[in-house]
């Protein structure tokens, strides 16, 4: 018998996603994002202007972070010129966020 995470399998769908984006634009003639260690993964934050940030894999099993990717997916799609996950709150939304993560 298997346990169900509905939450979490549609996270791991939405990053694999988008890695296949940004791994369509890198094969077409853009830089590697080579500063990404392994089990972290790129985030663009703001509403107007973006900042990118690497967060790790591990804010996938998070309710909260997998809401993000859900309105993520939601306004901006899979399509990402920039190579990597978009997400559409304010930048100290987002990093008040990653500081509770990071203290559980």
């Amino acid at each position: 018998m298997g346990i169900r995470l509905p939450g979490l399998v549609h996270a791991k769908m939405i990053l694999r996603r988008s890695f296949l984006t940004a791994n369509q634009s890198t094969s077409s003639g853009a830089a590697a994002a080579t500063d990404i260690p392994k089990g972290h993964f790129a985030v663009y934050v703001g509403e107007t202007q973006k900042k990118r940030f690497v967060v790790p894999i591990s804010y996938l099993n998070h309710p909260s972070f997998q809401s993000l990717l859900s309105r993520a997916e939601e306004e901006f799609g899979f399509d990402r010129p920039m190579g990597a996950l978009t997400i559409p709150c304010q930048e100290e939304a987002f990093l008040r966020l990653t500081s509770c993560l990071n203290g559980s």
